[in-house]
């Protein structure tokens, strides 16, 4: 009996974990966009579920066609940063450098950290390193390149604590 384990996987079912990669990249762009929006305009998050829902999930924008996202996903992670933005912020401002609190990091940023602070916190079925190097990506689309590296910096020692095991130097 072969082991699937030591062949990369194939056809359908490579194009499925893809796919479903594709569309939680999507959902975490589509989060820090609504998490920025609400902290620029103060929209409520059942306007942005709603606008993001009918609007910009799989949708085209200006233009622009964005990826079909995993609907579920991003309703956890703007949901989650909303209700434990409280206990994440002093992390995150504990994780920058002295000097520069969150509160003067641009708003996307600090809509990236918290996501990625979130993410690395409670979806522990996402691989800590996946969800920085998505994180870093997704600032890609947004910042230069030395302020994807402070995001980097601040998920990397974020997900030391929330996930010590996987960030252990062996």
């Amino acid at each position: 009996m072969a082991d699937d384990r030591k062949q990369p996987a194939r056809g359908a079912d490579r194009r499925s974990v893809d796919r479903k990669a594709n569309r939680r990249g999507a959902a975490r762009l589509a989060a820090v966009q609504a998490l920025y929006q609400m902290d620029i305009a103060g929209a409520g998050i059942n306007d942005i579920f709603a606008e993001f829902e009918s609007h910009w999930l799989g949708g085209e924008v200006e233009g622009e066609k964005y990826l079909p996202a995993e609907a579920a996903f991003f309703r956890d992670i703007v949901s989650g940063v909303v209700r434990d933005q409280a206990r994440l912020d002093p992390m995150i401002d504990e994780a920058l450098s002295k000097g520069w609190p969150l509160k003067r990091i641009d708003a996307i940023l600090r809509a990236v950290l918290r996501a990625g602070s979130y993410e690395l916190e409670h979806r522990k079925d996402v691989p800590g390193r996946v969800v920085v190097s998505e994180y870093v990506d997704v600032a890609h689309a947004f910042v230069e390149r030395e302020e994807t590296g402070m995001v980097n910096a601040v998920l990397d020692q974020i997900a030391r604590q929330f996930r010590a095991e996987e960030f252990a130097r062996g």
